[in-house]
């Protein structure tokens, strides 16, 4: 993960827990500096993502604050964050995955619904447990256009897909449509996450979205019970 990249989430996640509260001053870039062991311009490049996004304020001569958002938009942003994988949501821990199955394949007639892709296109079919500072927390299975995802190696998979797509392939990821449902773990899921028989796993399907409209990943994430939280913004019409 690149060091602007972390330094982004690390605050962003400080901010969504209430370490840094509305109109708190951020630290100066001097002390962030050396906090984090960066460079000056690593540093504004990680604030200028928080300021893009609505988190922080830059008030000139003053410092940078975290803006004075009303609660249901730091809910919406809190449930934004989620999307943002695992490895966004961990930060400050050790995030690394094990690669059960990478391969192309031909989609299916359910890739293809899910996909909105046309005939004869092919996808990666990826397997793989997500682990934070060594402890499996998530089973993920995902099918990617390999049109759309071009370059996917193994190496990368072990690593963060998220970080791959927008960092090095340049594109933005904007949005997913995601449903919650909760079941006993397969044996299979028992020796992967570590859990017993007749433990619960919550199961996450979702189809995540380019900013440019097109679908790119399709995706079932299983998740330990103990492990897994999920928030959502309700209003009324």
């Amino acid at each position: 993960m690149k060091k602007y990249t972390f330094i982004a989430n690390d605050i962003r996640k400080k901010i969504l827990e209430g370490v840094y509260q509305a109109n708190q001053q951020i630290p100066f870039e001097k002390k962030l500096c050396a906090e984090y062991g960066v460079s000056k311009m690593t540093v504004k490049k990680g604030l200028d993502i928080l300021v893009a996004e609505g988190l922080i304020i830059k008030r000139r001569g003053s410092g940078t604050f975290v803006k004075d958002l009303s609660v249901s938009e730091l809910e919406r942003l809190a449930v934004a964050n989620q999307f943002r994988g695992t490895t966004a949501l961990h930060p400050d821990q050790k995030v690394k995955s094990k690669v059960l199955v990478f391969s192309v394949i031909n989609a299916d007639a359910l890739i293809k619904n899910k996909l909105n892709m046309q005939e004869d296109q092919f996808v990666y079919n990826i397997s793989r447990v997500r682990l934070v500072e060594g402890e499996p927390l998530v089973m993920e299975r995902m099918f990617m256009p390999i049109d759309l995802i071009p370059g996917l190696k193994k190496e990368r998979i072990e690593g963060s897909l998220y970080e791959y797509i927008e960092e090095d392939l340049g594109l933005k990821i904007q949005s997913g449509h995601r449903s919650i449902s909760v079941r006993q773990a397969t044996k299979e899921e028992q020796s992967y996450l570590g859990l017993t028989s007749g433990d619960p796993v919550a199961v996450a399907e979702q189809i995540a979205y380019l900013d440019t409209g097109q679908a790119f990943e399709y995706s079932i994430s299983v998740h330990r019970y103990d492990n897994f939280s999920v928030e959502f913004v309700l209003t009324r019409s």
